[in-house]
């Protein structure tokens, strides 16, 4: 399976990284790579509890450009 993530950058320096399509699912890490290389692992994991659970494996998403 393959998902979006976002990827920013907190004012720590702290790289964060979050699976829009699953709920609650985020990492992070000190450069991009890692935080990335965490991410994979979390959506997996994340997948695993909400199948156990019942619970659907993802929501739907859209990504929209808004003109400010």
């Amino acid at each position: 399976m393959k998902f979006i993530v976002t990827i920013d950058r907190d004012e720590d320096g702290v790289w964060i990284v979050e699976c829009p399509a699953i709920p609650g699912c985020v990492s992070q890490g000190q450069t991009k790579e890692e935080a990335l290389a965490n991410i994979q692992e979390a959506i997996q994991l994340c997948l695993e509890v909400r199948a156990e659970r019942g619970l659907p494996l993802t929501i739907e998403t859209r990504q929209v450009e808004v003109a400010v």
